[in-house]
């Protein structure tokens, strides 16, 4: 019930109550008359304001995506040369490589003069050599390169697996020997590794290394008699092919049976061949 005012004539009187001390429910007021009077509130209903606020929106950023390419920029990957008397195997290895994101074929070389010649153009990160190739093989490649460049990375990839032909090819400065029946994987891990700086040769390959430089070597000069004694020569032939007397080949040829463990010709002949010393 709202309140009830008296007005100054004792009546009550309507009226519209608008001051500030108004109730909000507004109500009756008797004015001095005595008459009633409505007072009615102005209820004003304001929209609360909230305070302004300014947020700075993050800007958005580009962003660049490089574009996707089948293989990573030149300079991240292993440039390689390859070299192989047969075009076959040449071709077929080039492809290969060529397919790898970190690889690329940059000179293809059918002998030893050639190879040598393309390094040189191209001077690629590991090079792969056949080891026996047409007028200068893998062994003497390798010499090249080195005295053009004594960290050049190589790696004999062959048929051969005398320990003779390993062992030459390590001491003239290769980094890597593989057999051509490896498997892929094993081939390009190799390329990987060396590339890298490591020397990569499988533990078949090294057990015949360690025997070949356990053993004593035969010198150039024993060499030299056993060629020509896989020629079928005697020992006076020898001595005039060499200029050397005959008493001198018996030495020689004593000492190359004590070296390789034999006691005939036949038999070192054999051994000579299947250590890589000499090729029949």
């Amino acid at each position: 019930m709202p309140p009830i005012s008296l007005g100054g004539f004792g009546c009550w009187k309507i009226a519209k109550n608008e001051g500030p001390a108004a109730s909000k429910f507004g109500g009756l007021i008797i004015d001095s008359a005595g008459c009633y009077r409505i007072s009615v509130l102005a209820v004003v209903k304001r929209k609360r304001e909230l305070p302004t606020t300014s947020v700075l929106l993050p800007r958005k950023r580009t962003v660049h995506t490089p574009a996707v390419t089948r293989k990573n920029s030149s300079r991240e990957q292993i440039r390689l040369l390859i070299a192989d008397d047969h075009a076959l195997i040449l071709e077929g290895l080039a492809a290969t490589i060529g397919r790898q994101d970190d690889m690329t074929v940059v000179a293809k070389a059918s002998n030893g003069p050639e190879a040598v010649e393309l390094w040189k153009t191209h001077r690629p990160d590991v090079s792969l050599l056949d080891l026996r190739m047409p007028t200068l093989n893998g062994v003497g490649v390798i010499k090249e390169l080195r005295d053009l460049d004594v960290s050049a990375r190589v790696i004999v990839h062959t048929t051969y697996d005398t320990d003779e032909e390993i062992y030459q090819a390590i001491r003239a400065g290769a980094k890597g020997y593989l057999l051509k029946d490896a498997p892929l994987e094993e081939l390009l891990d190799s390329i990987r590794r060396v590339h890298a700086g490591e020397t990569c040769i499988p533990a078949a390959l090294g057990a015949k290394l360690a025997v070949r430089m356990s053993g004593e070597a035969l010198t150039s000069r024993e060499i030299d008699v056993l060629k020509l004694l896989a020629r079928g020569r005697s020992n006076r032939e020898i001595g005039a092919d060499l200029f050397i007397s005959e008493t001198t080949v018996k030495t020689h040829v004593r000492s190359i049976f004590g070296k390789l463990n034999v006691i005939s010709r036949t038999k070192a002949i054999a051994a000579a061949n299947e250590r890589g010393l000499i090729q029949l």
